[in-house]
């Protein structure tokens, strides 16, 4: 009796898939953990930016309008995914908003990230996303 070594197509048929099955659940949701993930880094360099501002109104009495006067540039990953602005209107007492935008055909402008804020009292948003 001689027995064949070595797989039948059927057997080949299945072990294909069965990864296509599993490839076809993990790609998306390890897509959806590097948006979260890139969103994260970014909301922990505009909580940076926001000390520095506080820091800033110290000595300066008013806070700065962009990064370049703070001294402080974002990480490459998170440039990378997002372009930053502060908005500090001509109010009294002073406040800012800064403001975190997905670069465009970025992994984060293509997950519908959508802009991030964060003003000088704390308040985040959109809400749900922090």
């Amino acid at each position: 009796m001689k027995y064949e070594k070595g797989f039948n197509l059927i057997e080949l048929m299945l072990v294909v898939a069965i990864v296509g099955i599993l490839a076809a659940v993990a790609i998306p949701q390890y897509s959806q953990y590097v948006v979260r993930g890139n969103r994260t880094a970014a909301e922990a360099f505009m909580m940076d930016v926001a000390n520095r501002e506080k820091q800033y109104l110290l000595d300066a009495r008013s806070y700065a309008p962009d990064l370049t006067t703070l001294a402080i540039t974002p990480p490459t990953d998170v440039s990378r995914n997002y372009t930053f602005t502060i908005n500090v209107p001509a109010a009294i007492p002073p406040t800012f908003t800064i403001t975190a935008t997905p670069v465009p055909n970025s992994q984060q402008a293509n997950a519908n990230d959508g802009n991030l804020t964060l003003t000088d009292t704390g308040v985040k948003g959109p809400a749900g996303k922090w």
